[in-house]
């Protein structure tokens, strides 16, 4: 039976590898990247899928893309999140967030929500969310957007942690939430750097990082059968145990919410004061 799959990030790296891998068995996939180019290496690597361009690190763009697929699609099978790009220097989107926190967290936490009508109505739903799940990050919370001291690390760290407490904090009877590390994978790991340092991370990748094909089984795994449990986590394919404040999960969602109401509540429109006009009795002749 064909399925339905919203992949973000699905015209690179792992994504793109999921991508190809479902439509060719023939799953409906779409894979949602921010370019054109993207989108033509999709159309010629997995001709199947069909492309949607969105910005993700835009609220409101992914907020308009919730509502575009859920209109276009009332049932979706799964969802998995692999967008991610590593910024060796802070980065503000055009609303102001940190472009990692953007893409990490805010984004993913939009896309898990937004398309939950539509995931809940599927026969085994499922969340799959590609982050570095267990390890060891924390959440800033004096300094979410890492204002006053940036480091890439700590960024991605940071969405990491992240990322376990939105799986923690989802809580859905049907629709099961995976948190997937797949480590480390050569996905071209070294484009964002400068050289020397760009030679030396691609030196690593050649070495020491597991090609895309690899990392792809375990993934669909999740996809194909779900597993029984609403949280679960993953390192490759060997599952992991997760010590999740709930607390600190809500807080979380507590913040984001705060973040982004400026930009999905709408404006109060204050109606004008009418005033009468003064009429001025004529002038007697």
């Amino acid at each position: 039976m064909e399925r339905t799959i919203v992949i973000t990030g699905g015209t690179s790296g792992i994504g793109l590898a999921l991508a190809r891998h479902h439509s060719e068995r023939g799953d409906h996939v779409v894979a949602v990247g921010s370019s054109q180019t993207g989108g033509r290496r999709l159309r010629a690597q997995a001709p199947r899928a069909r492309f949607v361009q969105a910005d993700l690190s835009s609220v409101a763009r992914t907020t308009e893309l919730t509502e575009r697929l859920t209109a276009d699609h009332p049932t979706i099978d799964a969802l998995v999140m692999a967008a991610f790009r590593y910024n060796p220097a802070r980065v503000l989107t055009s609303e102001g967030f940190e472009h990692t926190f953007a893409l990490y967290v805010l984004n993913r936490w939009l896309m898990a929500s937004g398309l939950r009508p539509s995931l809940d109505r599927a026969a085994a739903p499922v969340i799959v969310n590609l982050c570095g799940v267990g390890q060891g990050g924390r959440i800033h919370w004096d300094d979410l957007q890492l204002e006053r001291r940036y480091r890439a690390l700590d960024a991605t760290r940071q969405g990491a942690r992240a990322a376990e407490l939105l799986g923690a904090g989802y809580r859905s009877e049907r629709i099961r939430y995976v948190l997937h590390n797949p480590v480390f994978v050569d996905t071209g790991l070294h484009e964002p750097f400068r050289q020397p340092v760009r030679g030396l991370v691609r030196v690593a990748a050649a070495l020491f990082a597991q090609p895309v094909g690899r990392a792809v089984p375990p993934i669909t795994a999740h996809i194909d059968r779900p597993p029984a449990a609403p949280l679960t986590a993953w390192r490759k394919a060997r599952p992991l145990t997760l010590a999740i404040d709930a607390q600190e999960a809500a807080r979380l969602d507590d913040r984001l919410r705060t973040l982004t109401s400026p930009i999905l509540t709408p404006p109060t429109l204050t109606p004008p004061t009418l005033t009468p006009p003064t009429l001025t009795p004529p002038t007697p002749a």
